[in-house]
């Protein structure tokens, strides 16, 4: 039922309107078939009681004429059983002869079918079926008067022409309302699109204001949102880059300075230290400015990529396992996408002492796994690891430094170039990081 109702502003609106015009076309025919109903009662007991009365004013010797010949006395209900009764007929027509002041003891109805109309002469009935209308009532001393009218049988036309006056009225009303909305939902639609496709740092072209006045308001706040957004956001790349700027100056300065302190331990950790410092101020600038990316996206050896990562911590004797895989070609931007995957293994080596890295080509996406055998994480806590500045004291030690960016900034590269990253724990302990690309021409963003 839920498939059948039309979701857009258009098919609702004509939906509600086709079914008010319906009730109300119903009602219509209700209401006039009643009235006929009435109209045809009336008009069939109205001459019948004046008949009766008439007759039964004239009864004695003199004899009946005009339309008290029309009235015939019987001895008994001369109305076959197997005729259709009318009780309403008879209930009507004895509040007919009550006003008159005629008290009958019974009263009965009866129609007579017939094929054919009495009065073909008249134009009015030719090709009409009309019936009888059989009437007797019963007078205080027994007797039975009897007289007939015309009955005629239901005549569908007006169901036809009631149908033939919606089907009017629909085209003359639903076709401009379904136009009208149509030209509503337009700009709504726009707005939509406008809205799912929204880039904060992408320069878009303001949306065209157009519609009625509420839409048109609607359309005006988006396009100046949408450029308060892009404002608030380049001025805090300026801020962040005015901040690194100052906090790289001294930080220089300290790695100076560090060099007259004799004690060679405490010039060591002091140099961890500042580093340390380093690596965390480029992290978080980094992730800051990640929306709006000076790397033009490029198409690289994904491959060789992960390859020459791979190598890099070799060079620095770490244990890092990488498993050869085809050559596949993808479209990113390869200086940040590698330090994503850099992210993945430092993590993995903190943690565990080793990673191992594989690559997987499906047919629908190319997916770069990172595995360890280290503590694990909690399955609560899959998800909010990526958040930033979030670290899991129980299973992941404050002395492996960091503060937390790593995953945060490696997940939002992934997410920059299509793809999506996620956590899972592994049978046997360890952790597994899969980055999973799609396999189109483009996939990145931007």
């Amino acid at each position: 039922m839920k498939a059948l109702f039309p979701r857009n502003l258009s098919g609702q609106l004509a939906l509600l309107l086709a079914l008010a015009l319906f009730a109300a076309q119903a009602i219509n025919l209700a209401l006039l078939l009643r009235e006929r109903a009435n109209f045809r009662l009336a008009q069939t007991t109205r001459p019948a009681a004046i008949r009766i009365a008439d007759a039964l004013d004239h009864a004695g010797n003199r004899p009946i004429r005009g339309e008290r010949s029309r009235v015939r006395r019987h001895e008994a209900n001369p109305i076959p059983l197997g005729f259709e009764r009318m009780p309403k007929v008879g209930a009507e027509l004895r509040e007919q002869l009550s006003e008159l002041g005629i008290s009958p003891r019974q009263i009965d109805t009866g129609i007579r079918l017939r094929e054919r109309s009495p009065r073909r002469h008249d134009h009015r009935f030719a090709g009409r079926t009309s019936d009888t209308l059989m009437i007797a009532v019963q007078l205080p001393n027994g007797t039975w008067l009897t007289t007939n009218a015309p009955w005629p049988r239901r005549d569908n036309r007006i169901l036809w022409a009631l149908l033939a006056q919606t089907i009017i009225i629909y085209v003359l009303i639903l076709l401009p309302v379904l136009w009208i909305t149509r030209r509503l939902s337009r700009p709504l639609r726009g707005l939509a699109d406008a809205a799912r496709t929204f880039t904060p740092r992408k320069e878009i072209p303001a949306l065209a204001v157009e519609g009625p006045t509420d839409v048109r308001d609607v359309i005006v706040a988006f396009n100046g949102l949408a450029q308060r957004v892009t404002a608030m956001l380049d001025e805090k790349d300026r801020m962040l880059g005015a901040i690194g700027h100052d906090l790289r100056t001294p930080l220089a300065a300290l790695r100076v300075r560090i060099e007259s302190v004799e004690d060679e331990q405490d010039r060591a950790r002091m140099a961890e230290t500042i580093a340390e410092m380093s690596r965390t101020l480029d992290d978080i600038l980094s992730l800051a400015r990640l929306g709006r990316p000076s790397e033009r996206i490029t198409e690289v050896d994904l491959t060789a990529l992960v390859d020459a990562v791979v190598e890099d911590f070799r060079d620095l004797g770490a244990e890092v396992v990488f498993e050869e895989a085809e050559r596949i070609r993808l479209h990113l931007r390869p200086t940040l996408f590698r330090r994503a995957v850099r992210n993945l293994i430092e993590n993995a080596l903190k943690y565990a002492g080793h990673a191992e890295v594989t690559i997987v080509a499906e047919p629908t996406q190319i997916r770069v796994c990172v595995a360890d055998r280290g503590p694990g994480i909690p399955e609560e806590a899959l998800t909010a690891v990526f958040d930033p500045f979030t670290r899991l004291e129980v299973s992941r030690s404050r002395e492996t430094g960091g503060i937390g960016l790593g995953l945060a900034l490696a997940q939002a590269i992934v997410h920059d170039a299509g793809g999506t990253i996620t956590l899972s724990n592994r049978s046997g302990g360890g952790l597994m990081a899969i980055i999973a690309l799609p396999t189109s021409e483009a996939p990145a963003r931007g």
